[in-house]
């Protein structure tokens, strides 16, 4: 049942991805397109522009992978010394290859423009290296079998290398290596923080069969689950993952909100849309981010009504009509006041749902009784209003992002349970 694992190291090469003139995006690419052959990538590493530095690299890449692969040093520049270090590392010369140097001169000409010494040289190659073709481009790619491992040698401009892997690299590991079918399933929660999830699931975690794997990918509000299903038999790893996943809703469903890319404000945006009602919205610690994320889906208008920001307590009495008293005694940052902030703008915007927001964001502000990241939130529905506090932590921008984000699901917690059938 379990395949055998590739594992694939990446070199990026070149003293711009050190110094932080650019941004090394290519060795992401890579291990998401490596990842979804079935091959894992288990080293990668930076490095100038140095023989001596790629020699050592490729050396240490040698002892954790099966395929090693390079990114950069290709150019027609003398700082460009990839090709040179691979004659190197595996002890032959350059030699001309013809159907390159065609290549570049058609482009050229193509270009109306002169062909110098300095372009030809990229049909210079080693030459125990079979060429992967650059149809985005003028510096080939470089195949390279050495003592059972592959070597492939791809220019540092991501549509380049892009081109090279997909077209010409990737279908020689195909033909070279017998490959495990790979499935991947991402699973999305929120309202439940990384550690209580691993706890809450922790059997279920320990129990899963060895040809699936579990990650914990957490950012700010929400945590995804992902699971990698390696194996020879389609049909048993998909069987086994429907299998398990059904078992992980069984344990966490009431925190599952979705699968793959879905975001809240989609799922959210598609209950509304399916019972063919609206929502507004109230925010004062939010600041307006909660109709951000709920306007970012296409099509929001049909059932986002709008919202008022009420930063003020002045706008909350003057515009929404919360209640001066309950403002002196409770403070905005209540459950009395969220209430009314969300019953009021319900009823002013004329809409089924809506939600409330008043916290702490900091960083100054807070008590002894309501620290920083002291935050209310209110969801009202046809039949009830509902508030809950939280304290999401010190830092303003992750505070504003956590309260929308369960705002939103408080909402759909609530349409769920409006759908449910009375007893």
């Amino acid at each position: 049942m379990i395949a055998q694992q590739l594992n694939a190291a990446i070199i990026t090469i070149g003293d711009e991805i050190l110094i932080g003139q650019i941004t090394d995006t290519n060795s992401a690419w890579l291990g998401q397109e490596l990842g979804n052959a079935g091959i894992r990538v288990n080293y990668r590493i930076s490095v100038g522009d140095n023989q001596s530095h790629i020699i050592h690299a490729l050396n240490e890449a040698a002892q954790f992978a099966d395929i090693i692969i390079t990114t950069g040093g290709l150019g027609p520049t003398k700082d460009d010394v990839t090709k040179h270090t691979f004659c190197e590392y595996f002890h032959t010369t350059l030699v001309e290859n013809e159907a390159v140097k065609n290549w570049v001169t058609k482009i050229f000409r193509l270009r109306k423009l002169p062909i110098i010494e300095s372009n030809l040289q990229q049909a210079m190659v080693p030459q125990n290296c079979k060429v992967l073709f650059n149809r985005s481009g003028t510096a080939p790619g470089m195949w390279f079998n050495h003592s059972g491992k592959v070597y492939i040698s791809m220019p540092g401009v991501p549509f380049e290398m892009k081109t090279i892997f997909t077209e010409e690299a990737l279908p020689l590991i195909k033909q070279s290596f017998t490959l495990p079918f790979i499935l991947h399933r991402t699973i999305q929660t929120a309202s439940i923080g990384e550690s209580f999830l691993a706890k809450k699931i922790a059997d279920w975690e320990n129990n899963l069969p060895p040809f699936i794997q579990l990650a914990y990918l957490p950012s700010i509000g929400q945590v995804r689950l992902r699971l990698s299903g390696y194996g020879i038999k389609q049909q048993e790893v998909e069987e086994e993952m429907n299998k398990q996943i059904q078992s992980l809703y069984e344990i966490a469903g009431e925190f599952i909100f979705g699968e793959e890319t879905d975001t809240l404000q989609q799922v959210v945006g598609k209950q509304l849309l399916d019972k063919k009602q609206s929502l507004a919205t109230a925010e004062s610690c939010t600041g307006g981010y909660l109709a951000h994320l709920i306007t970012s889906v296409p099509g929001s208008s049909a059932y986002y009504n709008g919202s008022i920001i009420s930063y003020a307590n002045e706008v909350k009495i003057n515009e929404l009509g919360v209640s001066a008293d309950i403002l002196a005694t409770d403070g905005a940052v209540s459950e009395g006041c969220v209430k009314q902030m969300a019953e009021l703008v319900k009823m002013k915007l004329h809409t089924d749902y809506a939600i409330a927001t008043s916290g702490i964001a900091g960083p100054s502000g807070g008590t002894d009784q309501k620290p920083v990241g002291t935050v209310w939130i209110a969801v009202s529905g046809p039949k009830q209003t509902i508030a809950s506090q939280f304290n999401m932590g010190d830092s303003r921008e992750r505070t504003i992002h956590r309260t929308a984000l369960q705002g939103l699901f408080m909402l759909r917690q609530m349409i769920l349970a409006d759908d449910k059938p009375l007893k």
